[in-house]
């Protein structure tokens, strides 16, 4: 049997390393699995220096990132990040100086939204959108488990709900991720793209995962009858391949979606109904809030901005002045 070649210092010799570029699909906080330009695949870990590079989040790589690896027989190493086209963030739970990126280069972001089990808040989807409003990802809001909605009054909120988001111009999609009839619906929304699966715990991320791609079975929970909460089964953002063309991402659910690093001022500029309004206020740095002569605070008078979604404004710009003051 041949000998293993040794070094200077007696010890085998180190296995050869090569550069390469990839793509994040599994990130646990200090692990991360890249697939190679080449559909290799690698387990790596973060170079160090690359926490001290003054990102201010706490995770400096998420999934969907491009990266430059550093591939070696013994640990491969993530060793640059490439530009993102885009990406889509919240503020880190306890830490209101750092952001917590959910995901990065994606096409499109499913928020998911449930009338029940679990319940989902406007304000919630608000912030969602906003967040995919300022960094560059077109969203798409999937109404889910109407196989639930039991009686006429859950019936008309959703109805309610998604005239919302249809006035404002939003994709919205209505289905129930138990049920094959709208797989076809699901896999052509997905076909050729990468999408970001977002929501609350239970509102069924992957499930929908499950309809459109089967095979990949993910473990699914359920929703406590007691609190009305959904059950942490995805621990970890991950990215799938899909048979048709594309790439899902699941994610863990969260309760609470706080905005981060955006001024007073832009605050607006993130509401598509707003937007064609603003240089019609009488002062031309107007809020929206207390100031005469706004062309906002007139159109939620007639409808024309919905009243939700207006008040998640107003709560959205008291977070900002509140978070400038706990700086």
């Amino acid at each position: 049997m041949a000998k293993k070649k040794k070094g200077k210092a007696g010890k085998s010799a180190p296995s050869a390393e090569r550069k390469a570029q990839g793509t994040v699909i599994r990130s646990t906080g200090k692990h991360y699995q890249v697939r190679l330009e080449a559909g290799e695949m690698v387990e790596c870990r973060l170079r160090g220096r690359m926490r001290m590079d003054g990102i201010k989040s706490t995770n400096p790589v998420a999934v969907g990132d491009h990266v430059e690896v550093l591939v070696s027989g013994e640990e491969s190493m993530i060793t640059g990040l490439l530009p993102r086209q885009n990406y889509v963030l919240r503020k880190a739970r306890n830490l209101s100086k750092r952001v917590h990126i959910l995901c990065a280069n994606v096409d499109q972001a499913l928020i998911l939204f449930t009338i029940d089990h679990p319940v989902t808040t406007l304000g919630y989807v608000d912030r969602l959108l906003v967040s995919c409003e300022a960094y560059g990802v077109t969203p798409v809001l999937v109404f889910n488990k109407v196989d639930l909605l039991d009686s006429e009054e859950k019936q008309q909120k959703l109805d309610d709900f998604q005239e919302i988001y249809d006035w404002v111009g939003y994709k919205t999609l209505v289905l129930s991720a138990i049920q094959e009839e709208y797989a076809a619906q699901v896999r052509e929304l997905l076909k050729d793209k990468v999408s970001f699966l977002v929501g609350r715990s239970g509102a069924g991320k992957s499930t929908l995962v499950n309809l459109a791609e089967p095979g990949l079975n993910l473990k699914t929970g359920h929703v406590s009858e007691f609190s009305g909460r959904g059950t942490h089964t995805t621990t970890f953002a991950e990215m799938f391949p899909l048979e048709q063309g594309g790439w899902i991402i699941d994610s863990p659910g969260f309760k609470e979606m706080e905005i981060y690093d955006i001024e007073k001022h832009e605050l607006s500029h993130f509401f598509p109904e707003m937007l064609p309004l603003l240089d019609q206020c009488k002062f031309h740095n107007c809020t929206h809030d207390m100031e005469p002569g706004c062309a906002v605070k007139a159109e939620v008078e007639t409808g024309k901005v919905p009243d939700s979604r207006y008040h998640t404004y107003l709560s959205m710009l008291a977070e900002i002045e509140a978070n400038k003051e706990g700086y």
